[in-house]
């Protein structure tokens, strides 16, 4: 989140900041901010593929007169398959983050990053702007 200044001096306060990816063509650089995410996808590109699966668990309290509250948290399964049955899998709370470190653990080239998430923005499973540069 970005900072604003308020009114009185000294005052900051929390602005939400939007989702968003920037991708350099030229260096194969990536920069994207916390607030990114992934809703379930399966990618492929040249001899790797993505798969890219969210479920939302909910948690009830055992006792019902208990005081307990009913929670909903996301669970992520990110699977990547490389050509020669290679099988890398990570659990994230479906962040772009986790994504991009497992492609780059299989030598995903630049150009094959930025094709899957022009590919996952085009699907609509990535959840932000993506900008290349």
């Amino acid at each position: 989140p970005r900072r604003a200044r308020g009114r009185g001096a000294g005052e900051t306060r929390q602005t939400p900041q939007d989702a968003k990816v920037v991708s350099n063509s030229r260096t194969g650089s990536v920069v994207m901010n916390r607030e990114v995410t992934l809703d379930s996808c399966a990618v492929a590109q040249g001899n790797l593929s993505v798969t890219v699966n969210r479920q939302l668990n909910v948690n009830q309290p055992n006792t019902p007169f208990g005081g307990g509250q009913t929670v909903v948290t996301p669970q992520t399964q990110i699977d990547l398959r490389q050509s020669g049955g290679s099988l890398q899998s990570v659990r994230s709370s479906a962040n772009l983050n986790s994504v991009v470190r497992a492609l780059n653990a299989l030598g995903a080239t630049p150009m094959d990053l930025m094709s899957i998430l022009q590919s996952m923005q085009s699907a609509g499973c990535l959840r932000a702007k993506l900008e290349i540069i």
